[in-house]
């Protein structure tokens, strides 16, 4: 298997034995050809035998990896024996398709030329048309189609290559794609669901710390269950865009937006937060998408606030300077206890990411008095 692999590289056995046959039958026609010693234009026995040989040979193994060196030999064994014209044909169609230096093309055409006329022979206009006609069928020709082919072979190997290329691009984008929607409906999950079961942890600790006060309990109750609700709702619609297209029947609610960050600061409040807020009076209309976007903001910033530091006061502000809005989130220190184990840490990443899709920036860092900021700038 070596051997073959060094010889006949990346050739199929069909072509393999191709070649051996174009080799036997150089060899045949030479031997054929010889004539009684003595007579005129006749190669000598030893010579004949020798060269047919070794042409055979050649032209098996170097067709199409050398094939100047075959062609060479039997354009200058033709200059003895018109037999061997047939190896010229084969050499001139090979130096054609596996040579690619087209004055080394033109320098092989115009040798076999001299070889095959033998300008030295000729005397009348009849012998050098016919001389000139044969190397033009036998040289020119075989040539121009080996030339032909290697074009036709390059230029398909390129289309190949290029609908790989573009096959590789098409699968890259879908995965791309992929990725992203999947980064996008985890975003929204933690961002809805976590900062909803959050509320609820928060108002369940508040339940219990109101334990004697029945109808501060019941209260508290109840927006647990309203917390619940919503989050069962937005877990809904979330598993509905996961599903197929065709099913109409998924939840789907209007996106969140700057109207709706004021609802979220009173269920704050609510579950037992001192939140504060101030907003822009009369701000410009600003895009759904960088809206949607402050909302998730302040809904991290303030599910965070309350999971790492309850019972610290919290601002919210949102501004709405030239060209941008502004999204701040500050909260003191923590008062009571820390509540450990709750969330994963994806909030701030998927902030970050959601922010950097909208060309916008984020500063999210801990404060000099122990407190922590969130603020984002978002272009409007």
């Amino acid at each position: 298997m070596g051997m073959r692999a060094r010889l006949w590289p990346g050739l199929t056995t069909r072509e393999i034995w191709l070649d051996v046959l174009l080799a036997l039958s150089s060899a045949v026609a030479v031997t054929l050809s010889r004539r009684a010693p003595g007579e005129a234009g006749v190669l000598p026995g030893a010579v004949a035998a020798t060269g047919t040989v070794v042409l055979a040979v050649l032209l098996l193994v170097l067709r199409r990896r050398a094939p100047l060196v075959p062609f060479a030999m039997s354009a200058v064994l033709t200059a003895f024996s018109p037999a061997v014209t047939i190896a010229v044909l084969i050499t001139a169609y090979a130096v054609g398709r596996y040579e690619i230096r087209w004055p080394v093309r033109v320098a092989a055409a115009v040798v076999g030329t001299v070889a095959v006329v033998q300008p030295w022979a000729l005397g009348t206009l009849n012998e050098w048309a016919g001389a000139v006609t044969a190397a033009l069928l036998v040289v020119v020709l075989p040539g121009a189609v080996g030339a032909w082919a290697r074009a036709r072979a390059d230029l398909m190997t390129a289309l190949t290559e290029r609908a790989e290329r573009a096959e590789a691009e098409r699968e890259l984008l879908a995965r791309e794609a992929i990725a992203t929607e999947r980064a996008r409906i985890a975003r929204e999950m933690h961002d809805a669901v976590g900062h909803r079961v959050s509320l609820m942890v928060l108002q369940a600790g508040a339940i219990e710390m109101a334990a004697t006060d029945q109808e501060r309990v019941e209260q508290l109750a109840c927006q647990v269950q309203v917390a619940g609700r919503q989050a069962l709702d937005e877990l809904r619609q979330a598993v509905g865009v996961l599903r197929d297209g065709d099913d109409d029947a998924a939840p789907l609610t209007p996106q969140p937006g700057l109207d709706d960050i004021e609802r979220m600061v009173k269920e704050c409040r609510a579950a037992g937060m001192d939140v504060e807020m101030t907003r822009p009076i009369n701000a410009p209309q600003v895009d759904p998408a960088v809206c949607r976007a402050a909302y998730r903001i302040v809904q991290e910033a303030l599910t965070n606030a309350g999971r790492h530091a309850p019972g610290a006061s919290v601002t919210v502000a949102v501004e709405r300077p030239p060209g941008g809005l502004v999204v701040r989130v500050v909260n003191g220190t923590a008062t009571e206890p820390v509540h450990a184990g709750i969330g994963g840490g994806y909030g701030l990443v998927g902030l970050r990411e959601r922010v950097r899709t909208l060309d916008g920036t984020l500063r999210a860092e801990p404060r000099l008095d122990g407190g922590f900021v969130v603020e984002a700038w978002l272009p409007a």
